[in-house]
C-alpha cells in the first residue's frame, strides 16, 4: 500500500549462537501506532533492534520509504529517519534534561532543533519545568519522558519504543499513556513493545502477537478481538 512507510519481511534474526526471529512479516503505515505483544523471549525486541539496526538480520527485507535498510548500521538507519528508545533509556545521567535533549538534535540545524525543543517542551511541561535538572535525580517516570523527548528532537519519521510503561508507577503509566495520545494526535508514526494489554489498546491502531519468534496473531484494534482473548493467545 502507498501508505506503508515500512515493510518487514521474512525477517529473521538474533544474537550471536541464537536465533530468535523466525520470518517475521508485518508493516506500519504512516501516521498509525502498531504494537507487538508477546510474552517475554518471543522476539519482540529482537523485531525492534532488527529495525533500527542495533543488531544485523540473518535473513530478509526491510523496505523503509521504500528503501531495503535491512543491514545497514544503526547510525545510517537513524539518518533514514527512526529513532528508538530501548528499555535501558540509554540517557546521560550527570547532563541536563536540556543537555540531553541538545543531544537528540545533534543531526539537525539550529532552527529545527529549537523548532523540536519548543514542541517537546510543550508536549511535556514537566520536563520544561525541569530543563535545568541533572536526569540521575528524576524519577524513572520522568527519565522515561527525557528519553521519548530526547527521540523526538531528532524529528523522526517513526518512532520505536520499547517497553514505554515498562517498570514504572500507576501514575507515570497514566502520564506515558497521555503523552503516547498526544503523539498519535500528531502524526506521529509507532511501532512499540508494550507488556501492558490496556495500554497497548488504547493506543494503538493495529497489534501483532510474537511467539516463539514468529507472528502468531495480528489484527486491529477494537475489530472483535479482546484483550481477554489476547492474553490468552500471549500466555496459554
Amino acid at each position: 500500500m502507498a501508505d506503508e512507510l515500512l515493510i518487514a519481511e521474512k525477517i529473521e534474526a538474533g544474537y550471536p549462537g541464537k536465533q530468535i526471529l523466525f520470518g517475521v512479516d508485518f508493516s506500519v503505515r504512516k501516521g498509525e501506532v502498531v504494537v507487538l505483544l508477546g510474552a517475554n523471549g518471543s522476539g519482540k525486541s529482537t523485531v525492534l533492534n532488527a529495525v533500527s539496526g542495533f543488531i544485523k538480520p540473518f535473513g530478509g527485507r526491510m523496505l523503509f520509504n521504500g528503501q531495503n535498510i535491512a543491514g545497514l548500521p544503526s547510525h545510517q538507519i537513524f539518518r533514514h529517519g527512526i529513532a528508538q528508545v530501548s528499555q535501558a533509556r540509554d540517557l546521560f545521567p550527570d547532563m541536563s534534561v536540556e543537555d540531553n535533549l541538545t543531544l537528540g538534535a545533534s543531526q539537525r540545524g539550529a532552527a529545527k532543533a529549537a523548532e523540536s525543543r519548543t514542541a517537546v517542551y510543550r508536549d511535556f511541561p514537566r520536563l520544561g519545568e525541569r530543563r535545568g535538572q541533572i536526569v540521575r535525580t528524576m524519577s524513572g517516570g520522568e527519565q522515561q519522558m527525557v528519553a521519548i523527548a530526547r527521540a523526538l528532537m531528532s524529528g523522526p519519521l517513526l518512532l520505536l519504543l520499547d517497553e514505554p510503561s515498562g517498570g514504572l508507577a500507576p501514575k507515570f503509566v497514566d502520564e506515558i499513556a497521555q503523552i503516547m495520545a498526544r503523539l498519535k494526535q500528531g502524526g506521529i508514526t509507532i511501532l512499540m513493545v508494550e507488556q501492558n494489554i490496556k495500554l497497548a489498546f488504547d493506543t494503538a491502531d493495529r497489534f501483532l502477537v510474537l511467539k516463539d519468534g514468529t507472528v502468531a496473531e495480528r489484527g486491529d484494534v477494537g475489530q472483535g478481538v479482546s484483550q481477554e482473548e489476547i492474553v490468552r493467545t500471549i500466555y496459554l
